[in-house]
């Protein structure tokens, strides 16, 4: 895993072609403001966007989670279930 790091708001915006370059490159880089993170730059998974197939497929599967959280097929969970027994 890359190590992530910081740039200020003002160096990001002065290096924005640099900085995207090296995030296309792997680099993952944390934006700060005054301190604070506010933002974060990662490489899009394998450097393509999604199909519309996938699109429709993510859409589905939101779709589902959003009207029957708990349905996940016949299974039916259970909070105990999310705890070890120890």
């Amino acid at each position: 895993m890359p190590a992530t790091r910081e740039i200020t708001l003002r160096d990001a915006n002065q290096g924005f072609a640099r900085l995207i370059r090296e995030v296309e490159a792997g680099e993952e880089v944390v934006i700060t403001r005054h301190g604070r993170p506010v933002a974060r730059l990662v490489p899009v998974r394998g450097g393509r966007t999604p199909t519309p197939e996938q699109e429709a497929a993510w859409e589905r599967i939101r779709e589902r989670m959003l009207h029957h959280p708990l349905d996940l097929g016949g299974y039916k969970f259970r909070r105990e279930d999310a705890y070890d027994d120890v």
